[in-house]
């Protein structure tokens, strides 16, 4: 996705960070993707966060304070949580006061979800209006206390929610809210806006032809007498991350 968008990317294991082989200085945008890390048998994200923390929490803070970007994904999602690098509220990095909890359903949910951007000033979301996306989770259930959640939306912290197809909120409904997410909440990010955190998946669907309606809306394209796009408007969510540093 970052290629598509102008940049030069790269997949860096944890371990050639940690050797050295690899330093995190060399880069200005990190991306923690989605996945299973460690099978998720200690609670998702929580292994790969405490590797992290233990090897490599220097190094995250220095890149955080250098004026780079930080992203989480589903999985990536639950570590940056886990981090406590959201919500990073006056800077106190490190601190955990949210969480990723079993989904309400208690099932694992593969499906189809829209997204509302709701932050002003998360660097990820500019620009963006909705998005169309999948899931693919068993813990994405977030879950912070009232004082927190009052806070995260006073600071503009909420970067996504839940919403109906015509964009209503979803109001907890399932499975327009897939996981029984705390306030329809699918995405966050830091008070700098530059951390930033999302459940669902805009790198499974940036081409048009990932959409899960992409023949319907074909066809209507083709009776309106309108082009059919190359890509989605998830790419903006990359495309974002990479203008950061072009401006």
């Amino acid at each position: 996705m970052f290629n598509e968008a102008g940049a030069e990317a790269e997949s860096v294991h944890i371990n050639d960070l940690i050797d050295g082989h690899k330093k995190l200085s060399d880069y200005q945008i990190m991306v923690f993707p989605g996945g299973f890390s460690y099978g998720d048998d200690t609670g998702s994200g929580n292994a790969y966060a405490n590797k992290i923390k233990g090897n490599l929490w220097e190094d995250i803070l220095k890149f955080i304070e250098s004026d780079k970007l930080v992203a989480g994904i589903c999985n990536g999602c639950q570590i940056v949580a886990n981090l406590g690098l959201v919500p990073g509220f006056d800077g106190q990095y490190g601190k955990r006061e949210i969480a990723l909890r079993h989904n309400a359903s208690a099932r694992f949910q593969c499906r189809w979800v829209n997204l509302k951007a709701e932050s002003e000033k998360c660097v990820w979301t500019r620009g963006i209006d909705m998005l169309h996306m999948p899931v693919a989770h068993g813990e994405g259930n977030f879950y912070a206390k009232d004082d927190v959640l009052d806070k995260l939306e006073a600071g503009d912290q909420v970067a996504f929610k839940y919403v109906k197809a015509d964009g209503s909120p979803a109001d907890g409904e399932f499975p327009v809210n897939p996981n029984g997410a705390a306030r329809d909440i699918a995405g966050l990010c830091d008070p700098s806006g530059k951390v930033f955190v999302m459940m669902p998946h805009p790198e499974r669907a940036p081409n048009f032809y990932n959409l899960d309606n992409w023949a319907l809306l074909k066809e209507k394209a083709k009776r309106e007498g309108l082009a059919v796009p190359e890509e989605t408007p998830n790419m903006q969510v990359f495309r974002n991350a990479v203008s950061y540093f072009s401006q």
